[in-house]
């Protein structure tokens, strides 16, 4: 049926359709960070219950990104070779019975094992989500729809939060886990029925101008010869810390300093997080327009909005307090996650089109590693060294750093440009 219908240049099958499976890809990625963010506005409580400290809070955090960390390159190699739809279906359906399960959890090691495995299903969706998106729409819009894509990591993180801390104080945190998990599961199944491109074959064009099979040498030459790829990939890590930290951390920042119900807390960090609703999607526009006159603007744009981050969430931490605070907060919650559609989308340009969730996978990788899995505990562990405010005015540093590493990328991105393989992708049947 979808043969009689007009497909438009540089699509695989109708804007309709594409527009559907980008709609269950949103959902999804929502869910996710619903599943995995819902802890944190219930810290509070799970440490009342399990007499747990701040630094095993952030564990529960940490946990999730670990998992992430171990799996998803193996994971993202299927999802390449294989079938990127039901991989992601299936990853779907294990993060969701998981978050289910740790409903069911009795003691703080139970519930650091569930959380892990949420980690475990999660592990794929990223890459995988990326590669789908990045072959399925026009180059020209990969940042756009990157962005738009990518608005569902702060609606899934504040939802969470939000309902997180509103649900443990009417019904008890164990049920909150029990509720947010269905929706996903439903998801989950609707993306086994979707559509996914041709698995690419992985060969290159040598110097004699002959097609030619790529080997695992070769694979780690395509990411190491990048310069703009790899310092993407640890200007991603420096952002993702921050972003993670706050995520993790603020409600109890608010809940703290200005001596607030964790619910309200839960609430006015919630509402920070959100507006990356309007970052992330206003961030992939401009950078595509922008990239229409400058080629280089996907690595551009990022060190200007790291930069605009650092400097508000300098005056929101270090020289303001009340609702001039919150005003600068709010300012920064809109441009630290303009660099994503951006810099996501800078991972798939630069390398081998067979490549792409592996190119997203090492991405996840560098950013859980170094940024998200180490962030919940760096930041709980000076909360109980010191305290929530000294612990929390490390993150314009890192915001600076990540600048540095995209100005830096920018200077190589046109080189890594021309030398990347070009293959047009096909439509599975």
């Amino acid at each position: 049926m979808m043969k009689n219908k007009i497909i438009p240049p540089g699509y695989l099958y109708t804007k309709g359709y594409t527009n559907y499976v980008f709609m269950l890809l949103f959902l999804l990625y929502m869910f996710d960070y619903i599943d995995r963010m819902v802890v944190t506005s219930m810290f509070v409580h799970i440490e009342q219950d399990l007499g747990i400290t701040h630094t095993q809070s952030g564990l529960l955090v940490s946990a999730v990104y670990w998992a992430i960390v171990l799996l998803t390159f193996p994971i993202s190699i299927l999802v390449d070779r294989w079938n990127r739809t039901k991989t992601i279906g299936i990853m779907a359906v294990i993060w969701s019975l998981a978050t289910a399960l740790c409903a069911l959890t009795g003691n703080f090691v139970q519930l650091v094992m569930a959380r892990a495995l949420i980690g475990v299903g999660e592990a794929g969706y990223a890459p995988g989500g990326s590669a789908v998106i990045s072959g399925l729409y026009p180059e020209e819009k990969r940042s756009r729809m990157m962005g738009l894509w990518n608005a569902s990591i702060p609606l899934g993180t504040a939802i969470g939060v939000l309902i997180g801390g509103f649900i443990a104080a009417r019904l008890g945190w164990k049920h909150a886990f029990g509720i947010v998990a269905l929706p996903g599961m439903i998801v989950a199944v609707l993306f086994f029925f979707v559509k996914d491109y041709k698995t690419v074959d992985l060969s290159f064009t040598d110097s004699f101008n002959i097609k030619v099979k790529m080997k695992k040498m070769d694979m780690v030459r395509e990411f190491l010869s990048k310069p703009s790829l790899l310092l993407t990939y640890f200007g991603f890590a420096a952002v993702v810390f921050v972003t993670t930290s706050l995520m993790t951390w603020l409600s109890t920042y608010f809940h703290v300093t200005r001596d607030l119900p964790v619910e309200k807390a839960g609430s006015m960090a919630s509402a920070v997080m959100v507006l990356a609703i309007v970052g992330a999607p206003l961030g992939g526009i401009i950078t595509d327009r922008w990239r229409k006159s400058n080629i280089r603007a996907r690595l551009l744009f990022p060190t200007i909005t790291t930069v605009s981050s650092a400097i508000l969430l300098m005056f929101a931490l270090w020289m303001t307090h009340g609702t001039i605070q919150y005003v600068f907060f709010l300012l920064m919650g809109v441009t630290v996650t303009a660099f994503l559609p951006a810099a996501a989308a800078v991972t798939q340009d630069v390398i081998h089109p067979g490549m792409r969730a592996m190119s997203y996978a090492v991405a996840v990788v560098v950013q859980n590693l170094l940024g998200a899995s180490t962030a919940p505990l760096v930041i709980g562990k000076l909360y109980d060294m010191f305290d929530i405010e000294k612990a929390m005015a490390l993150l314009p540093f890192m915001l600076l750093i990540g600048a540095a590493l995209f100005f830096a990328g920018s200077r190589y991105y046109v080189k890594d440009l021309e030398k990347t393989e070009k293959i047009k992708l096909q439509a599975e049947e």
